[in-house]
């Protein structure tokens, strides 16, 4: 029953797809917004989406989580539609929608040829990072969890593959030894570290325990690499902002716990400037 539904899922977005292709980037990212106002509430608890932003702001009243959740939404709309035009971001017949700051940052990692721990979170269309870290020159394996749909994941993983990032790393332990493998090899590795794991430790993310991710201050205390934080920020609707900033300093702090911390700050700094533009839906103080 659970392979129909999302068979029958599948040929829904598949559909979208031709669509939104056919309608041209801007009409279809708002009509995205649109249609992920009204059908996304049905696919996550609102309780759980709640929560997770009154653990943000408990001073938030019930009318401003109605606006933040609908924006939200709103903004995962517009990803679902922009997925099509991922190719044409590549080869940049979209250039003109994309702002890059603290290019030379990147561009030092290139000359270095040190391999580098790219961080980011789940920010507006935070698959167009990991595409213009490789697009612009870094050998680059980017770390994601497939999809539980699997008839939708051959579409993810193939966009994925030939048009963000050539090489696709699946989170798990197995996955981790892959990282390993790759970055003693000298390639860098993009990783989220806003998602709730199964082993990690636990650090405050706005004054709350959250299970987190150890992974990077792992990469740092073994092999003493830089870390490069990313953002993307949406501006205008259909326009974006990646900013590379200055790598992450710890102060030669090899402390696992001291660099996580260091690390969630760095995130909720992020979050904190566009509320609605980061995923509320995973449960991301869970126990």
């Amino acid at each position: 029953m659970k392979n129909l539904k999302y068979f029958l899922e599948f040929i829904i977005i598949f559909i979208f797809f031709f669509i939104f292709k056919i309608l041209g980037y801007k009409i279809a990212s708002n009509l995205g917004k649109i249609i992920g106002e009204i059908i996304g509430p049905k696919f996550r608890s609102k309780k759980i989406i709640t929560e997770n932003i009154r653990n943000f702001k408990p001073s938030i009243n019930n009318d401003e989580i109605n606006v933040l959740i609908k924006k939200m939404w709103g903004n995962y709309g517009r990803i679902l539609a922009e997925y099509p035009f991922i190719p044409n971001f590549r080869n940049k017949k979209l250039e003109k929608h994309l702002k890059i700051e603290g290019l030379n940052n990147l561009k030092k990692i290139i000359k270095s040829g040190k391999p580098t721990l790219f961080i980011s979170g789940h920010f507006s269309n935070f698959e167009l990072m990991a595409m213009i870290i490789e697009r612009e020159g870094v050998d680059l394996a980017a770390v994601y969890r497939p999809l539980n749909n699997k008839f939708l994941n051959i579409i993810m993983e193939y966009l994925r593959k030939n048009y963000i990032c050539k090489t696709q790393i699946k989170k798990g332990l197995k996955g981790v030894r892959e990282a390993l493998t790759y970055f003693k090899r000298g390639k860098s590795l993009a990783i989220m570290i806003d998602q709730r794991v199964t082993e990690g430790i636990d650090v405050k993310l706005f004054g709350k325990n959250a299970f987190t991710t150890t992974i990077p201050a792992q990469f740092v205390k073994k092999f003493g690499c830089l870390i490069q934080p990313v953002y993307i920020e949406r501006i205008n609707s259909v326009n974006f902002k990646v900013v590379f900033d200055d790598h992450l300093d710890f102060n030669n702090d090899k402390n696992i716990e001291n660099i996580t911390k260091k690390l969630n700050q760095w995130l909720e700094d992020n979050i904190i400037k566009n509320p609605d533009q980061w995923i509320w839906t995973h449960d991301r103080w869970k126990h």
